[in-house]
């Protein structure tokens, strides 16, 4: 995105037909929760709706191949559905709209839940995906140039981001105590790494009205890594009943449990804000920087 560019539904119309894309203008409905994209809900002139997203940042158009090559590994090896890109370059990425509605959104900054966390057919479809994202094969994605961790990356990743942020933003002392202990307590890290979609928040998955997952959305966290961080906001979000029946689900579908998954997931969640300040520095925005810093030194 150009800084300055009024993005109007018959801006992004425009934008569409230099792809060869015919959309109705008034058909445009914006999403502006993503940091990387600006999305746009459209229906073309044939009838057909439409998902367009449109980088935010240089940076973000030069990992729009990186995501690609995601979506073509695991195309086929799920039951859900993943976008088929068709248009995509450095302005644009457009694909046909996939079945199945949110699960969560946001409405005027609030969030909005469009079904039940705790539904037994919701957690059984989502311990079903994360079994099948697992048994992707990691070989095939590191073939694929997709971030391909051992577990002692995993664990030296986070380390290298603390060290990173802790160089330009100041860190609250309990949160600096949390994490080190965290990094340092061996129990909680994996002995092995799995294909992972990195961020089954419920806005990236689409459900059925049977509250099943039929839709997943927003690859560009994909690797193999840490399996915890396929399970962290299931952890968050749900009931412990919820979350055990979703891990149970797992194991029947032949997945691997690493050691304290559940204490993973919370200790993950709670280093949210070292994934923020390392995307603050990242992008340089002057927002996401002010808010990392407020994260990352809150006022007590």
């Amino acid at each position: 995105m150009t800084e300055g560019t009024d993005y109007t539904p018959a801006y992004v119309a425009d934008l569409a037909q230099e792809h060869g894309l015919e959309l109705i203008p008034a058909s445009v409905d914006f999403n502006e929760a993503g940091l990387d994209y600006l999305v746009a809900f459209a229906t073309a002139k044939d009838g057909k709706a439409w998902v367009l997203r449109i980088p935010r940042r240089p940076d973000v158009s030069g990992k729009i191949a990186d995501e690609a090559r995601i979506l073509k590994l695991v195309r086929g090896r799920l039951s859900v559905a993943v976008p088929d890109w068709r248009i995509r370059s450095r302005t644009l990425v457009a694909y046909p709209a996939l079945p199945g509605h949110p699960g969560l959104t946001l409405e005027d900054g609030e969030v909005a839940w469009h079904f039940d966390r705790d539904s037994p057919a919701y957690c059984r479809s989502l311990g079903r995906l994360i079994a099948q994202l697992h048994r992707v094969d990691a070989e095939a994605a590191q073939a694929a140039r997709i971030p391909t961790l051992t577990p002692a990356e995993v664990r030296e990743e986070w380390r290298t981001n603390l060290a990173k942020v802790g160089a330009e933003f100041s860190i609250a002392e309990r949160l600096l105590d949390r994490w080190n202990a965290w990094l340092d307590e061996d129990s909680y890290w994996p002995d092995f790494t799995v294909f992972t979609h990195g961020e089954l928040y419920p806005a990236h998955l689409l459900l059925d009205d049977d509250a099943e997952i039929v839709s997943v959305l927003d690859w560009t966290t994909a690797k193999v890594g840490d399996p915890a961080v396929d399970f962290m906001f299931h952890h968050s979000m749900s009931t412990p009943e919820a979350f055990e029946l979703t891990v149970r689900t797992y194991v029947g579908e032949g997945g691997r449990i690493p050691g304290r998954l559940a204490e993973q997931c919370a200790e993950i969640m709670a280093a949210g804000p070292i994934g923020y300040g390392a995307y603050a520095l990242a992008t340089g925005d002057p927002d996401h920087w002010a808010a990392a810093a407020a994260q990352l030194d809150p006022e007590e």
